[in-house]
């Protein structure tokens, strides 16, 4: 083993276009969110305590003996069996944030990916983005049960990715080609909303008139084919019609707010090109399409209209 210290950090995610519409079968577009991140710092701890976790920004701290069954526990003594540790490291894992909580910017996951890696730099081990996204996948479904795949895989391979979700696993996960880099700001409303709470509601509504459902899942997977094409060509112009279209679907399917709605408007008021709420709806966050002469007065917008923090990233280029 080397040296008792390590850091990594992993990014947010957050679906471009084609959330709900993709629970039936349709396609979506996630994206890393490489300038707000998690980190996890690993360093020595007092001896005969084994793994005692720091997390100040979920104001907890606790003994991995005392709590085992914590998902973050069970992630890293997974990770330690992964990397053939043969007796318990006394040390302490420090975990940060930028990235909300609970609103739908893959914050667990980014969390557990950063932990992973810190641990592997303390054993001197390089784990591939494969082996990473499959420890997290693991540690995802002790939070969620059945993850759709999706956060492991944008947020260990930092990769923009293609997802579709099949009858039966593995879904289909596509490395998705940008050929030209575009700016998001993401405004928070501050509310929090249990994706499964509007998930379900969508279903209810689904059951009753499914034609009308299966009607506006099909324009939203419209919308996501339409996207791929404008981002494989450097097309960034083409987006913000594109998120725009797609907000106008998701308030047809009932999962917008008055909170987003309001922060969408004002984006658009102040200048982006597009904006759409993220995720799962009923709060949490949006996005907005910018460049250098709108980010600005979008952000002040998007302040000015509620919006609790505005968090800003660049979308790389595909390598």
């Amino acid at each position: 083993m080397g040296p008792m210290k390590g850091h990594a950090s992993a990014p947010g995610k957050i679906i471009l276009c084609g959330e709900h519409a993709v629970v039936y079968g349709r396609p979506a577009i996630a994206l890393p969110l490489s300038g707000i991140r998690a980190h996890a710092s690993v360093t020595a701890g007092a001896a005969g305590l084994g793994i005692r976790f720091d997390a100040p920004d979920l104001r907890r701290r606790w003994l991995l003996s005392a709590a085992p069954n914590d998902p973050l526990s069970a992630l890293a003594l997974t990770t330690l069996r992964r990397l053939e540790a043969v007796e318990m490291p006394d040390i302490q894992i420090t975990v940060t944030s930028d990235i909300p909580i609970a609103s739908g910017l893959g914050s667990g996951a980014a969390i557990a990916t950063a932990i992973v890696r810190a641990l592997a730099a303390v054993f001197g081990r390089d784990l591939s983005a494969a082996e990473v996204s499959a420890l997290v996948y693991e540690s995802e479904q002790r939070y969620h049960g059945t993850p759709s795949g999706i956060d492991n895989t944008v947020i260990a391979y930092e990769q923009a990715i293609w997802f579709q979700r099949r009858s039966e696993p593995p879904h289909l996960i596509e490395p998705l080609s940008i050929a030209a880099p575009f700016t998001l700001l993401i405004g928070d409303t501050g509310v929090r909303s249990a994706t499964r709470l509007p998930v379900g509601e969508v279903r209810r509504r689904w059951q009753n008139d499914p034609a009308r459902y299966e009607a506006l899942f099909d324009q939203v997977a419209d919308v996501v084919h339409q996207a791929r094409r404008a981002l494989a060509e450097g097309d960034v112009a083409a987006l913000g019609p594109l998120l725009i279209r797609n907000q106008n679907l998701l308030e047809q399917i009932g999962v917008s707010s008055p909170e987003l709605e309001r922060l969408v408007a004002a984006a658009r008021r102040a200048g982006a090109a597009g904006a759409k709420l993220s995720g799962g709806g009923w709060g949490g966050v949006m996005i907005a399409l910018v460049d250098p002469e709108t980010i600005t007065p979008v952000r002040t917008a998007l302040l000015e209209a509620g919006a609790t923090q505005v968090l800003e990233t660049i979308v790389s280029a595909s390598a």
